[in-house]
């Protein structure tokens, strides 16, 4: 499956009133602490891969996310498996992986059509959106399909941000 994403800055509270003009639905909140890993056999950063494992309210999931498959969007392959957070961590560094940096966030999470919306507060980062469709093919039709949601919230596809938050976190791009 490809995880189909874009990425940009914006102010929640217009984007919440936008959303519940349009009737999207709110899911929750979530408090995420993301731990990133670096492999000892090649660079993520240089590979533009990810694995992480995220803990939100005790449980753990562990992500790998491959490669972007665009130049306008974060589309990536990605696998996803629940895990024991403590002993992944313990196994990874076993391994020889280590740990690249942490990304704590507050997410608050809306539905609308075939589309995940994520309003993301990132510490001294400030305020994101980020809107995901899941899917095997079409990143094209996908991508626009996201962007045309975007210029309803007033957010054009020159605003959207690839870099990730563990590279603003780590300060190596501060995200437009």
């Amino acid at each position: 499956m490809l995880e189909i994403e874009v990425k940009a800055r914006a102010g929640h509270q217009q984007v919440k009133e936008l959303l519940a003009g349009m009737g999207a639905n709110f899911i929750g909140v979530q408090h995420h602490c993301d731990t990133y890993f670096n492999a000892p056999h090649r660079d993520f950063a240089n590979t533009d891969e990810a694995l992480r494992i995220r803990s939100v309210d005790g449980r753990s999931v562990m992500t790998y996310k491959g490669k972007k498959l665009d130049t306008v969007s974060k589309t990536r392959e990605e696998f996803e498996t629940e895990v024991d957070g403590g002993n992944a961590r313990s196994i990874l560094l076993a391994l020889g992986f280590y740990e690249a940096g942490v990304v704590k966030k507050k997410r608050e999470i809306f539905r609308f059509e075939n589309m995940t919306i994520c309003l993301d507060s990132v510490g001294s980062l400030g305020e994101f959106i980020e809107v995901e469709i899941t899917a095997e093919s079409d990143i094209e039709f996908h991508s626009k399909h996201i962007f045309s949601f975007l210029d309803k919230l007033g957010i054009v596809e020159e605003d959207s941000i690839r870099t990730s938050y563990l590279e603003m976190v780590l300060g190596k791009d501060k995200g437009k």
